[in-house]
C-alpha cells in the first residue's frame, strides 16, 4: 500500500479553520443585538437609563457637557430667555443656568448617595440583627423603628438638621437617618425568611458558627430587595435633598445645587419662569427615572 504526500502548495492553499475571534465577534454581535431589541421592548427604561447616565457624566465629569464655568458672568444677557446659545436662559446674575444645572449634579448626588448609604447600611445592620436575634432584642429594635416610621420623613429630617447644623452633608445625613427605618423594616422581613430555609438549617446543624451563618448565607439571601428599596430611595433622596435645599438648609449660594436654583428663580418667577422650570424638570427627571429603574430591578428579582 502506497501513501501519496499532498504537495507543499496544495497545504498553503488549504482553508483556513475558524478562530475563536470570529465566534466572540458574532457573540458579541447577538449580545448587542439582545440589548438594542430589549431597548426597543422596553424604551421607557431606555431612556431612564441614558437619563441618569447622562446625570452620572455631569456629576463626575460636568466639562464634558459645558465649556462655561458655574460662576462666570456675562454682560448684556440678564434674564434671556432660553435660546441655541443659553440653552436654560440666563439668571438676574447674568450666568448660564444650564452649566450651573450640569454642575448641580455633583452636589445633589453625592447628597443622594450619601443618604441612601446611609440609610442602607445602619438601616440594613438594624433589620439583620433584628430578624436573626429574634426575642428581646428583636421587639426593641423594632418598637424603635416603629417610632421613627410614624414621624414623617422631611420633619424628621428637619428636626435632625437643627441639631446637626446646615450644609449639604448634615443634609444628607438627616435624609439618611430619616430613611433608616424603612431599610431596616426590609431586611428583616428578609431575614426571617432566609432563616427558615433549608441551608440555614443544615449550616447550624453542621456546627457552622452563629457569625458565619449570618454572613455567609443570611445576608447574601437577603440583601436584594433593600437594594432595590436604595434604588427607589436615591429618587426620593434627591428630591428630599432638593427640598430641604430649596428651604435654605443645604447648599448656601454661589454653590450650584438643583433644590437651591429653583429656590435662586421663585422671586423672577412671573417673567422669567426658565429659572424655576428647567431645574424643576431635571429634578422631576431624575427622580422618576430612577423609579423607573427600581422598578426594573423589582421585577427582575421577583421572577
Amino acid at each position: 500500500m502506497s501513501v501519496e504526500l499532498a504537495p507543499l502548495g496544495a497545504l498553503d492553499a488549504a482553508p483556513a479553520l475558524p478562530t475563536d475571534g470570529g465566534a466572540g465577534a458574532a457573540s458579541i454581535g447577538r449580545r448587542s443585538a439582545g440589548v438594542f431589541a430589549a431597548a426597543f421592548r422596553r424604551p421607557g427604561l431606555a431612556l431612564a437609563a441614558v437619563w441618569v447616565a447622562l446625570v452620572g457624566i455631569a456629576a463626575i465629569a460636568p466639562a464634558l457637557l459645558t465649556s462655561r464655568s458655574p460662576l462666570a458672568t456675562e454682560t448684556s444677557v440678564k434674564l434671556q430667555s432660553p435660546s441655541m446659545e443659553h440653552w436654560f436662559g440666563t439668571d438676574q446674575s447674568r450666568r448660564d443656568p444650564y452649566t450651573r444645572r450640569v454642575y448641580g449634579a455633583q452636589v445633589s448626588l453625592q447628597a443622594a448617595a450619601l443618604a441612601v448609604a446611609v440609610g442602607l447600611v445602619v438601616g440594613g445592620a438594624i433589620g439583620l440583627v433584628a430578624g436573626f436575634a429574634r426575642g428581646v432584642v428583636d421587639d426593641v429594635l423594632m418598637r424603635v423603628v416603629d417610632v421613627v416610621l410614624a414621624i414623617p420623613a422631611l420633619m424628621l429630617s428637619l428636626a435632625l438638621i437643627t441639631v446637626l447644623g446646615f450644609g449639604t452633608v448634615n443634609v444628607a445625613l438627616a435624609v439618611g437617618i430619616a430613611n433608616v427605618a424603612a431599610c431596616s423594616r426590609i431586611m428583616r422581613s428578609e431575614v426571617l425568611r432566609v432563616r427558615q430555609s433549608v441551608y440555614v438549617e443544615a449550616a447550624h446543624s453542621g456546627g457552622a458558627r452563629w457569625s458565619r451563618v449570618l454572613l455567609r448565607h443570611v445576608l447574601p439571601n437577603s440583601v436584594g430587595p433593600v437594594l432595590v428599596l436604595a434604588a427607589l430611595e436615591f429618587g426620593v433622596a434627591i428630591l428630599t435633598v432638593s427640598s430641604l435645599s430649596f428651604l435654605g438648609y443645604g447648599a448656601q449660594p454661589p454653590t450650584p445645587e438643583w433644590g437651591s436654583l429653583v429656590a435662586g428663580g421663585r422671586d423672577f418667577l412671573r417673567d422669567s419662569w426658565w429659572l424655576t422650570t428647567m431645574p424643576g424638570l431635571v429634578v422631576a427627571a431624575t427622580v422618576l427615572a430612577a423609579n423607573r429603574i427600581s422598578r426594573a430591578l423589582d421585577d427582575r428579582y421577583a421572577s
